[in-house]
């Protein structure tokens, strides 16, 4: 039980439910209520397949692509920081939502939602580290039990966001977005600056 609430509570910061929830909208603005429901359900679907990819193969995947977690970390970084210029300007893509299909549209729900903003480095890492200290099934069940629920607690964040549209209406949403992208542009750098540094202290 004791690592089971350790996993609960370390995946809780990471993923930070209550902190993506405005950036999930902003990102998001552009679909419908239907289709942001299912881009939640199909955000933390991809942030669960790649966590159990590292969970399964871990640093073996890592080691069998010659990529070291700093590149990792420098690469969602700037994924992010893209996304984060996008929801500060207001320049996303719009006109090709419009004559996109469903499908296409919660796309962005993969990508950069479901990874790297959920299933990012520091979720991959934390996941590595928990899956090397546990010992035997029982441990291992704890384990993929604590993740399950620190998503299961995001899902619901994405899930009901819509409840912050009822409250804040459009206008509102607006100004969420461009919030959310100076915060999310401030996760960008800070993942860049950690990678850099990490690469500097191994050199």
């Amino acid at each position: 039980m004791n690592l089971f609430g350790e996993v609960v509570v370390t995946m809780l910061v990471i993923l930070d439910p209550p902190g993506n929830t405005p950036i999930f909208l902003s990102v998001t603005q552009n679909l419908t209520q239907k289709e942001r429901h299912k881009a939640a359900y199909l955000a933390i679907g991809t942030a669960f397949l790649v966590i159990s990819m590292f969970a399964i193969g871990g640093q073996s995947i890592l080691s069998y692509l010659n990529v070291s977690v700093p590149a990792l970390q420098g690469a969602g970084g700037m994924l992010l920081l893209l996304v984060a210029l996008q929801l500060l300007y207001g320049k996303g893509h719009e006109n090709s939502f419009e004559a996109a299909t469903p499908e296409q549209r919660t796309s962005v729900a993969m990508v950069p939602l479901g990874t790297p903003l959920l299933a990012g480095p520091g979720t991959i890492v934390a996941t590595i580290v928990f899956f090397q200290e546990a010992s035997g099934a029982a441990e291992w069940f704890s384990v993929l039990a604590g993740i399950a629920v620190a998503l299961s607690v995001s899902l619901l964040a994405l899930r009901f966001s819509g409840l912050v549209v009822k409250i804040f209406r459009p206008a509102g949403v607006i100004l969420l977005a461009r919030v959310a992208g100076m915060i999310l542009a401030a996760v960008a750098v800070q993942m860049i600056a950690d990678s850099v540094t990490a690469f500097v202290n191994a050199a």
